[in-house]
């Protein structure tokens, strides 16, 4: 069992940054994203015995996270019964252009539905085609033409 735990924990480490950035994407604030982050977690775990290796452990650790984030999404939609206060000015954070450009970006992307962001998420990371395909569940072909129809909805979408 120790060496189980071992390995786990060094799979978190190596792998920690592509889960904690879906969990961002799919997160309001920072005390969500680590709730998220948690959650991704204690799935990984639940899930490390059983994972067969059929896929890259970098597929499976994806597919993972944003099943547990789109999950999460739902339930959350479904749990809300209240008005979220939102004050858009933060005196502490430093704001550049790129910061802005950045945030212009992310808030676009969190207007797209759960899948197009998943999507979206994945290929900013670097993920082939391929590799999109095997996470998402769908052809090459198909990861093409979704990717070319969010990028439009991206392009048309007010700031």
């Amino acid at each position: 069992m120790e060496q189980k735990i071992q390995e786990f924990t060094r799979l978190v480490e190596k792998h920690k940054t592509i889960i904690y950035t879906v969990c961002y994407m799919f997160s309001g604030s920072r005390e969500e994203a680590e709730d998220l982050f948690q959650d991704v977690l204690v799935r990984l775990w639940k899930g490390y015995g059983t994972f067969r290796g059929e896929s890259d452990v970098r597929t499976w650790i994806y597919r993972v996270s944003l099943n547990t984030c789109i999950n999460g999404q739902k339930r959350k939609k479904r749990e809300s019964t209240h008005i979220p206060l939102s004050i858009d000015v933060d005196f502490f954070e430093e704001i550049s252009d790129r910061t802005l450009q950045v945030r212009r970006l992310y808030d676009r992307i969190n207007r797209l539905g759960l899948v197009d962001r998943a999507l979206i998420l994945l290929w900013l990371e670097g993920l082939s085609y391929e590799e999109i395909g095997a996470v998402i569940g769908i052809s090459i072909k198909n990861v093409s033409f979704q990717l070319h129809r969010i990028k439009e909805k991206l392009k048309k979408m007010n700031i």
